[in-house]
């Protein structure tokens, strides 16, 4: 028995990673959480010279009005600035090699374990996530395709409009708990 636990004990500690949120949704009358599969994602710095490059590169239109995304063959460009985007791809691509590939002046961060995405969708979508988020999200003022930094609560999100009754909150992992959990209460909130 001595040896069996030595043996077990050289082997080392076994490590499973489990992705934030594993296994959570929520349906509501009017609205559904889910938590959104891992994506690749990056920051994207760059002036406005190196767009054109940038974009052939990435296989997607820079957006480069406020408010705004593009998107083509699973890969997701969202403005959060003058020269920052937001890419993700969920087609399985790197889009942070597609930038080494190039030259132009830019910075491109691998940010793919740091975030984690939500998706809220039904016709309660846009009320469940007004709980906490001053962001008018009335189709006139944020119609299907906006994006933008914002606040849920006391986090920083970024929020995408992927139809009429759809959106994508993007978070950081560390506060998809608290962001997750808010949405649920908003979620059951709304469906009163």
């Amino acid at each position: 028995m001595a040896k069996a636990a030595l043996k077990t004990a050289a082997a080392g500690p076994s490590v499973e990673r489990r992705p934030a949120l594993a296994g959570q949704s929520l349906s509501a009358t009017g609205v559904t959480l889910a938590v959104r599969p891992p994506a690749e994602r990056i920051s994207l710095r760059a002036p406005d010279a190196s767009i054109a490059a940038l974009s052939k590169a990435l296989g997607v239109a820079l957006p480069q009005r406020p408010k705004t995304s593009a998107a083509k063959a699973g890969r997701t460009a969202l403005w959060l600035g003058p020269d920052e985007w937001l890419v993700i791809d969920e087609s399985g691509k790197d889009p942070l090699a597609d930038c080494a590939k190039i030259s132009v002046p830019h910075s491109a961060v691998g940010i793919s374990h740091r975030n984690v995405a939500v998706s809220v969708t039904g016709p309660a979508a846009a009320a469940t996530i007004n709980a906490g988020c001053p962001q008018d999200l009335s189709l006139d003022a944020f119609p299907v395709g906006a994006a933008s930094r914002t606040i849920l609560g006391k986090v920083e999100i970024v929020l995408l409009r992927t139809a009429a009754d759809a959106f994508r909150v993007e978070c950081w992992r560390s506060f998809s708990d608290y962001v997750f959990t808010f949405l649920s209460e908003a979620a059951r909130d709304a469906a009163a």
